[in-house]
Order: C-alpha cells, then sequence, then structure tokens
C-alpha cells in the first residue's frame, strides 16, 4: 500500500515508478506517471484511490491503482476495483518482467490484510493473452484462490512487420483503396494538404488548443462529452500531454489543410507498445474522411517509422472504422479474484451464486 510519505521518498518512490513503466513486461501509458498522476489530480473526484506495491528489496516490481465500488454490475456488492477513470482504456497493472507472481502475490495479500478492502477483486481491461494475466492465473490456482472470467470483447490491434503500403494493400478492399485515392485527390484540390508530427515543444500548447476546439466542434461537444466541456479532463489532458511529452512517450500527429487542422490523433508509446488515446477530426469536411486519412499517417508513422511494435486502438468493439483498417485484435478481459478473510467470502459466494442463476437461464432460452 502507499503510505503517506516525506517529499524525499515520495521523489524515490516516483523515479522508481517511471523506472517501472519503462521496463514493465506489459506496456500501460494510463499506470505510467505521466498519465496516472493527472488523473489522480483532476479525474478522482471523490474517489479515493490508493495505490498498490510491491518490491523485491528495493526494487518497485510492481503497481497498480485501485479504489472501493458499492457497485458490482448490476449487483449492490461492494468490492476493490482496479481504477479506470473515464479516459483510461487499459488496466493491467505495471509488473516487472519476470516478476508477475510475485507481484500478484503481494497485491492479493496485501488487500487480504486490509479492513479497507471489501468483498473481491475486480479487474477490468486486462489482455488475456497477456503475461499479467497468465502470472494472475498461475497464482490463484497455486493458492486455491478463486479467479472468474466475467466479461470479454475483442479490439483493433496494430500488429504487423509490413510496411504501410503492404499493410494497406493487404488488408483493405481494392475498391475502397480506390475511393481513399479519389477522396486524397479532392482534397489536393481544394488547397495545400500537409501532414506532420509534433516534434518541439514549444508547438504543444497551440497542438492541444488545436486538438480540444476541434473535438469541442463535433458531435462530442453537442452531446458535452468533449475533454473542452469539463475543465478537469481540459486539465488532465494538458498535464498528460506536457508529461509524455517530456518522458519521450507521445505520438501527436496532425493533418491540415492550408494550415488548417483537419484531423488529428494522439498516441502513446511506451516499451515496446503504444495505445491510440484520441483522435479528433473536422465534422464539416466528414465526405473527405478525415478520420480515415489520418489512420492512414498514423499506418505510415507506426510501421515505416517504428516507433513501437504494436499499437493498441483502445477502440470499442465493432468500431465500424478502425476495425476496417486494422486486421489484428486484442482480447480484452475482466475477473473477479477472490479475497481471503474478514467475511469476504459472503461476498464471492454471492456472485457465484448469481452467475450460476444467469448461466441457467441463459442456457434455457437457448433450448
Amino acid at each position: 500500500m502507499t503510505p503517506d510519505r516525506a517529499p524525499g521518498e515520495r521523489s524515490r518512490l516516483l523515479e522508481a515508478w517511471a523506472a517501472l513503466a519503462r521496463e514493465a513486461e506489459e506496456p500501460n501509458c494510463f499506470y505510467a506517471p505521466e498519465m496516472l498522476r493527472p488523473a489522480l489530480q483532476h479525474l478522482a473526484g471523490r474517489n479515493k484511490v490508493r495505490l498498490l506495491e510491491a518490491w523485491d528489496g528495493k526494487r518497485l516490481i510492481g503497481l497498480l491503482p485501485v479504489t472501493t465500488s458499492s457497485q458490482h454490475g448490476r449487483f449492490p456488492v461492494r468490492n476493490v476495483t482496479n481504477w479506470m477513470h473515464t479516459h483510461c482504456f487499459f488496466g493491467t497493472p505495471l509488473i516487472l518482467m519476470g516478476k508477475g507472481q510475485q507481484a500478484w502475490q503481494q497485491f492479493l495479500q496485501g488487500l487480504d490484510d486490509v479492513s479497507w478492502a471489501p468483498g473481491f477483486l475486480h479487474l477490468a481491461g486486462m489482455d488475456e493473452e497477456g503475461p499479467n494475466v497468465q502470472s494472475l492465473r498461475a497464482l490463484c490456482h497455486q493458492q486455491g484462490r478463486g479467479l472468474r472470467l466475467i466479461h470479454c470483447y475483442e479490439r483493433a490491434l496494430l500488429n504487423s512487420a509490413l510496411s504501410a503500403d503492404a499493410y494497406w494493400e493487404t488488408n483493405m478492399r481494392g475498391k475502397k483503396r480506390k475511393e481513399i485515392r479519389r477522396l486524397q485527390n479532392r482534397l489536393h484540390e481544394l488547397g495545400a494538404v500537409s501532414s506532420s508530427v509534433l516534434s518541439h515543444a514549444s508547438d504543444l500548447d497551440r497542438w492541444c488548443d488545436d486538438f480540444l476546439e476541434l473535438e469541442r466542434a463535433g458531435w462530442k461537444g453537442r452531446a458535452r462529452t468533449a475533454l473542452a466541456c469539463d475543465p478537469m479532463e481540459t486539465a488532465f489532458f494538458r498535464d498528460s500531454m506536457a508529461g509524455a511529452f517530456a518522458a519521450q512517450s507521445l505520438m501527436f500527429l496532425r493533418l491540415d489543410l492550408d494550415g488548417r487542422p483537419l484531423a488529428m490523433l494522439v498516441n502513446f508509446v511506451t516499451g515496446d507498445g503504444g495505445f491510440s488515446f484520441k483522435i479528433a477530426f473536422d465534422e464539416t469536411m466528414a465526405r473527405f474522411s478525415p478520420g480515415v486519412l489520418i489512420e492512414i499517417e498514423n499506418l505510415r508513422q507506426v510501421l515505416d517509422h517504428g516507433p513501437c511494435q504494436w499499437m493498441d486502438s483502445c477502440a470499442a468493439a465493432g468500431h465500424p472504422m478502425i476495425d476496417s483498417l486494422w486486421a489484428e485484435r486484442r482480447r480484452i478481459v475482466q475477473f473477479r479474484v477472490e479475497l481471503k478473510g474478514r467475511g469476504r467470502g459472503l461476498a464471492w459466494q454471492m456472485m457465484k451464486a448469481a452467475d450460476q442463476a444467469a448461466a441457467l437461464v441463459k442456457r434455457g432460452s437457448n433450448q
């Protein structure tokens, strides 16, 4: 658990945390300090978020933010859950390579031992094929600790050794490629089209301004879900972008027409992987598919220039645009993990009974 620390201790923890984020066996930009610290400052609200830590001597080998919840799905059952705010799209902990079971053992033992952790541990947003899930499964089996998969879906992943052009030719239908080339030609008839990647710190604030306004001007602004509609979300975005740029983990792309942004895309790169965080485009120019055009540029940046080996779309299941462009998939899962002691067995048994009842209903409806 993260106790109150003196400034010097906090500084040492931050250094150890940053090193862990860089060296984690399963990268997760959302739990790296450059993103999680602004999230804790601006987005936690009334949630009391605690950092579970795992140590091997003086080396930090695991970190996972958690909070408590009074609900589990539609059930009023108190539990502990990994903290995933509105703009967090991956929930696996940061764990050093080769230290999976050791880190999970410390996480779970720590929760077993404290009074503030009710019910069970709910883990969302994890990669079923990732090493952290494999280590968790092995430890739970070894300890005789209950572990139940409760939800899964697939989302688009970019993971290929092909060049961008070869990937495009292989995975996109010829008719669609022809249509995209036609749109690109028509767009060039309107003015100077240019693409760029942020490279200078002096441009960051202006690019953030452009992105926030581009998003606010579209459907998210009308729905009041754009980052610019909430001062705390705006502050989180700006602080995260600044932190990621300083950590050399920001990939910020834009597509301009005569110097005016048509589309912008934010990626975060950590370890050997990347996460596609946010996209915005000028909806008045939707007839030119600017979102698709900037994703084509993204293909070139990832596959041809090699800042990372793979990129998670962080998109919803069945996303109509990115699913048509990226051929690979990542299976995202949720688990319930049994916690020991302090009367927690009742909550685990209640949910087990609810699962069995739901399975009976489903079986009956399929007959």
